[in-house]
């Protein structure tokens, strides 16, 4: 049996790094672009984690995601997921 001891501040360093903003900056930028033109992505730094918002960026698109759920559409067909 192995045993491990997790170094919480280095994986927080990890998920709020550099090199995991660009990935997450990529695939929220894929999701919006298969969204359509009237979405965007915007990444974001928490305190613990990096993250990516995707988001409708007009009344039309916000409506469109709303009846149609364009945004989950297109996060499942860009081979992305929200949980493995």
């Amino acid at each position: 049996m192995v045993k491990f001891k997790l170094n919480l501040p280095g994986l927080n360093e990890l998920m709020k790094s550099q090199k995991m903003q660009n990935a997450l900056d990529d695939a929220g930028e894929k999701v919006a672009q298969i969204a359509g033109a009237e979405y965007s992505s915007s990444p974001k730094t928490g305190r613990y984690i990096g993250f990516s918002n995707v988001y409708p960026d007009s009344a039309e698109a916000a409506k469109d995601n709303y009846n149609n759920n364009t945004l989950i559409k297109a996060l499942n067909s860009s081979g992305l997921s929200l949980k493995k």
